[in-house]
């Protein structure tokens, strides 16, 4: 009797681990941020006191698994002081033939995003990318890039650049296929 539930068992533990393995194939990089390092000048938020230049990053990323049908991207500081963390970029409804977005991407004005990709509001109450700007005095915050492979090409529910981050959230709750972060740091 003991055997059948250890094979049961070691079949739970081998599809699991598939599953991850699944999940990991998918990957973010930059070449404006590097993970665990401090995030530069330009990408820092203009106003609040931060005097950065607020362009965002260059991102390319790779591995989607199958059955992806478009992307989604945020950026989020989980150590703000606010109960909720900040939302510094939501974008969605990217592609999928998309892989990369350039330098600058994040400013709307720019118009360098895919056509059919919608920046939504931020926490800084307007849509685009807007930088690390963390309080005076705090230890450097952690700023989470995250690309979502989602297998959707749109969103149901998030359908404008006014959909807030827990919107968009919400649908990438049920749509996301597999997702990969990258964090940078910065304090001041």
């Amino acid at each position: 009797m003991a055997r059948p539930v250890l094979s049961f068992a070691a079949a739970c533990g081998f599809l699991l681990l598939a599953g991850e393995a699944h999940a990991q194939s998918l990957t973010l990089s930059s070449p404006d941020i590097k993970e665990g390092t401090t995030i530069a000048n330009d990408q820092i938020f203009k106003g609040f006191g931060c005097t950065g230049n607020n362009i965002s990053p260059a991102l390319s990323w790779s591995g989607a698994p199958a059955g992806t049908k478009s992307f989604a991207l945020t950026m989020y500081d989980p150590d703000a002081p606010t109960g909720s963390g900040w939302w510094h970029w939501v974008v969605f409804n990217i592609p999928s033939s998309v892989t990369s977005l350039p330098r600058g991407a994040g400013d709307p004005s720019r118009k360098l995003m895919p056509y059919g990709a919608v920046q939504s509001r931020t926490d800084f109450g307007t849509d685009g990318y807007g930088g690390p700007c963390p309080p005076p005095g705090t230890k450097p915050h952690r700023y989470q890039i995250t690309v979502f492979a989602v297998d959707v090409p749109k969103l149901r529910d998030a359908k404008n650049n006014s959909a807030t981050a827990a919107l968009v959230g919400f649908d990438l709750g049920s749509h996301t296929l597999a997702k990969a972060t990258l964090t940078g740091l910065y304090g001041r």
